[in-house]
């Protein structure tokens, strides 16, 4: 049975609806999780626990990312550096929440994990099309590397069944969600890593079912791999078959004190935008933010050395349809 796209957010343009006109919201302002019609995006790269960072260790910044996960409210949280015991630790923090993924070093437990974390009151992840690829020239070998890059990367992504909503044919709501940290020194790895990835958004099993990306890319706004992304630039002399757009530039166009890399100093917001929310073109963006929190009583410390960025996006009813997708190109 033929799957009907569940959010319609291909409309005839990017748009981002607050009472008829482009609005900002303040960037420190939690999602209302009960709002209706709304998903909410995080991508998240927490520092992994174990970095020797001294005042800036996991021990004393645990609290701070779990009190912002838990106010943020979002349905999906792509992590990046996640360590299995600092996934445990927020899980058991917040615990609405559970997660799709797997550690980079064995496809199991160890090394860092690219988990997306998701609000188990609203969601469930579809077994069948959830996994974890490696981004590399043999992508289903665990703990493979190539183009250069001398550290492992991954992606992992999952289809969610929204829980108790479904479209009139009586499939269930759902979106894919694809989450990534690439390589943060060797560019042809990140340039492939970005056509590997998007290969897999355009082979996925459902094309016509919306789909976000998010993740640390190590690459400004100019680079050729985020370029590539959102179907600009050429990589090995082809465009993506599946072009995306950052949801904060649908959000915010004209900001320019956009950096992501703070290096635990909340303060620090010049720089590179190197960490994304991608969604479809067409898709409704209510809104997006980069989220400059400090972390009360720690010397105004931030919470990890990125700012987690966040995407707000419209899920209108059941009845709304949207025309589908051409079939996926790729390999």
């Amino acid at each position: 049975m033929p799957i009907l796209l569940c959010f319609a957010w291909l409309a005839l343009a990017l748009t981002v609806v607050i009472n008829g006109s482009p609005t900002a919201r303040t960037p420190n302002d939690a999602r209302d999780p009960t709002a209706a019609g709304e998903v909410g995006v995080m991508s998240f790269n927490i520092r992994y626990g174990t970095a020797d960072d001294g005042p800036n260790h996991w021990r004393h910044r645990r609290e701070a990312v779990v009190g912002l996960i838990d106010r943020r409210g979002e349905d999906f949280i792509g992590l990046q550096e996640a360590l299995r015991f600092q996934i445990d630790e927020i899980v058991s923090g917040v615990p609405r929440y559970a997660f799709v993924g797997v550690g980079r070093d064995d496809g199991k437990d160890a090394g860092e994990f690219s988990a997306i974390l998701y609000d188990t009151n609203a969601w469930k992840p579809d077994p069948q099309h959830s996994g974890t690829f490696w981004l590399s020239d043999t992508p289903a070998v665990v703990a493979s590397t190539s183009w250069g890059n001398g550290i492992t990367r991954i992606c992992t992504y999952a289809r969610f069944e929204r829980i108790g909503q479904k479209q009139d044919d009586g499939e269930p709501k759902a979106i894919w969600v694809f989450n990534a940290h690439l390589d943060h020194r060797s560019q042809p790895s990140r340039e492939r890593s970005a056509a590997l990835i998007a290969r897999r958004i355009a082979d996925r099993a459902y094309p016509d079912e919306p789909v976000v990306l998010t993740g640390d890319f190590n690459a400004g706004e100019a680079s050729t791999a985020i370029a590539y992304l959102r179907g600009e630039a050429d990589v090995d002399g082809a465009r993506t078959p599946a072009p995306l757009v950052d949801s904060f530039r649908v959000a915010h166009p004209d900001a320019t004190d956009v950096g992501t890399f703070c290096g635990f100093d909340p303060k620090n917001t010049g720089g590179d935008k190197i960490d994304y929310v991608f969604v479809q073109p067409g898709a409704s963006v209510i809104d997006a933010a980069i989220v400059r929190d400090a972390v009360p009583g720690e010397d105004g410390r931030a919470p990890s050395d990125h700012f987690p960025v966040t995407a707000r996006l419209a899920s209108p009813s059941n009845d709304d349809k949207a025309p589908a997708r051409p079939e996926p190109r790729g390999g």
